[in-house]
């Protein structure tokens, strides 16, 4: 095919169902993306999609051109990370994923790598979706939980992300402090707005108190955080959080099962670059003097 531009529109057409979506993520203006897919399907002899009130929706013809696109596309983002990585010098674009519960702790080793390397260009992704290592999408994920078994990549322990159930002075002022884990079920909480969350202290919380006790709920860890210190309810932050904000007190003893290992995840292929393996040295290091 002679326009890869024209199938590069028809595979982001396919995959975002509009043409404004479409657009979006190429950058390009939406008469672009029409012109784009009127040319390939006048090129090929036949319709790539079906138009609809709600988006297009490909046809069996454009399923089979999109797949072939898709790998494509694959294989020039998986091309273009490792590129990106391929350099002997600590320089360039330097990419890291976490959950952005691991913000507060991940931020200030991050932005003293950057001074200590400054040509580097910190990129620092969080959210709940899986960065694709395999397709350049980051340099080095630091994950929780189970440990990660993706193929070709490499995975080191961390450490325990120790948890403290905390509330705030105004919620003390208010409602007091509990007095034990039997206690609990007399208080409010703030927590994660999705049932299916697999933090470990998340599914203690859910074990311990009734559904009604949650009041107040959030997609994000940081806005859960802010909420906390507000005083919407007690709630879970990292430990160094807690120790850090003189505005909350640690209402139970930290339990063992809150807590989560972290690992760090990095591709075979960029594993033992300078830059990443720079890195890792870097980040060991402030951790064991976190830990101290």
């Amino acid at each position: 095919m002679d326009n890869w531009d024209e199938i590069r529109t028809a595979y982001q057409v396919a995959r975002m169902g509009t043409v404004s979506g479409a657009a979006d993520q190429l950058g390009v203006h939406h008469a672009t993306v029409i012109r784009h897919i009127d040319a390939l399907e006048q090129r090929l002899g036949a319709k790539l999609f079906q138009r609809h009130a709600r988006g297009y929706t490909a046809t069996e013809a454009g399923t089979d051109l999109l797949q072939v696109a898709q790998a494509t596309d694959d294989q020039f983002t998986q091309l273009a990370g490792r590129i990106k990585g391929q350099g002997e010098g600590v320089s360039g674009d330097f990419v890291v994923t976490s959950l952005t519960i691991a913000s507060g702790m991940l931020t200030p080793i991050l932005v003293a790598f950057q001074a200590e390397h400054p040509d580097v260009r910190v990129r620092y992704r969080t959210g709940e979706r899986l960065f694709r290592l395999e397709y350049g999408e980051a340099h080095v994920a630091i994950r929780a939980g189970t440990m990660p078994d993706e193929p070709d990549n490499v995975v080191q322990p961390l450490m325990q992300q120790q948890m403290a159930l905390v509330a705030s002075d105004g919620y003390i002022a208010r409602h007091g402090a509990p007095k034990d884990v039997a206690d609990l079920k007399n208080h409010y909480f703030v927590t994660h707005d999705s049932d299916n969350s697999r933090a470990p202290f998340t599914r203690w919380l859910r074990a311990t108190v009734s559904e009604d006790r949650f009041i107040y709920r959030a997609t994000d860890n940081r806005d859960m955080q802010d909420a906390i210190v507000a005083g919407a309810g007690i709630g879970f932050v990292l430990a160094q959080t807690a120790k850090a904000n003189p505005a909350l007190t640690e209402v139970i003893a930290r339990q063992d099962e809150w807590a989560a290992p972290l690992w760090i995840v990095t591709h075979v292929d960029l594993h033992r670059t300078t830059k990443v393996q720079t890195f890792l040295r870097f980040l060991k290091e402030r951790i064991k003097m976190l830990e101290c």
